[in-house]
Formats: C-alpha cells, structure tokens, sequence
C-alpha cells in the first residue's frame, strides 16, 4: 500500500478512535506523513542519520557517513539539506573509488565528497525551482564543503551539477527531517579537488 494513504489511514483511525473517547496508546511517529525510501518509511520527527540507517537504497552512503566520522555533524540541530546519492550512484563511480576514499588515509577527501552534498540550510524542492527561475533558469548554493552546487530544471525535474561538470537528477525530493531535508540524487556529486 502506498506509504502516504497507510499514514493517512494511522492518522484517521487515531483520530476517530480518540473522537469516541477511545484511550489509544499512538507512537508519536505513527500519525506523521512519511515518505519511502529504500523501502524504508523516513518519518520528519527523526534526523538525517536516524532515517538514512533504514534505507536499503543508501548503505554505501551511510557507511562513508560513519568512516568519514560525520554521524554526529548530521544527528545535530542543522538545518541541512542533503542531496543522497543512491547505492547505484557509488556503483557507477570508476573502480576502486569508494574502497579508496573509505581508508583512513584518505578521510580528508571523503569528508570533503560528502560535505559537498550538504547546504547549510533546509530547501525545499519549491525553495530551490523558485531560485531557479529567479535566476532565469539557474541557482548557485555553497556547500558545507565551501564548493556550489548548481540546480536547473528539465521536463519538471530539478538537476543538480557539480564543480566537475557532472549532474545528478532528484528522484525523491522533499524528505523532511527533524534537522532538515533530505533529496535523494542519483549520482555522486564532485568538488574540484
């Protein structure tokens, strides 16, 4: 069942229950409008790293979170906005990288990657089509990396570029958190080293 009619459906029997002066004992997450991903349901009362642990589809990138010691930066009060690529996305990428990047070695380089997938501040995907337009067609935010992303839009889809020329396409936007927004992407986005 759709994720978003299961939550409705929570809601209004809580709801209705309540209005017939039932006791029902409720998680407090369980009346919140979640949205799936990687078939796990992201509730907006939990942060980043809290949802990102549940979704199958973002395990490369959670283990790169942890190796890169950045579970506590994203646990924190925020706002951020997150653009998480998918486990494809670190797939795709040349032979090596990821297994390179995850060595302790090499923890400067990580942190700067996955730095560069977080603003400072929570966009929505309407916060971000709006500066796209008021920019005739482009917007330009700093990461917390101090690299920009930049965002346009094509047949309804936000695109996301980064400092190397690449792009990565917003499958799912809009996934709230307690300490921000999540956008799931569907490549890696790099920062000219």
């Amino acid at each position: 069942m759709n994720p978003k009619i299961t939550s409705l459906l929570r809601a209004t029997a809580v709801v209705a229950a309540l209005g017939a002066g039932a006791a029902v004992a409720v998680p407090s997450f369980a009346a919140e409008m979640t949205v799936e991903v990687g078939g796990a349901p992201m509730y907006p009362s939990k942060n980043i790293i809290e949802n990102a642990v549940n979704s199958k589809d973002h395990t490369t990138l959670v283990a790169a979170v942890k190796a890169a010691g950045l579970v506590e930066t994203l646990s924190g009060p925020g706002p951020f906005t997150v653009f998480a690529p998918v486990n494809a996305a670190f797939e795709a990428l040349p032979a090596g990288t990821v297994d390179t990047l995850l060595k302790p070695e090499n923890k400067a380089k990580l942190v700067a990657v996955l730095t560069y997938h977080v603003i400072p501040a929570k966009l929505s995907a309407a916060d971000i089509d709006a500066a796209i337009k008021k920019g005739n067609g482009k917007a330009m935010w700093k990461t917390v990396n101090g690299g920009e992303l930049t965002f346009s839009e094509k047949d309804g889809k936000i695109w996301v570029w980064d400092g190397m020329g690449g792009s990565a396409e917003v499958t799912i936007a809009d996934v709230n958190q307690s300490n921000g927004v999540i956008h799931v992407i569907d490549k890696v986005l790099l920062p000219k080293m």
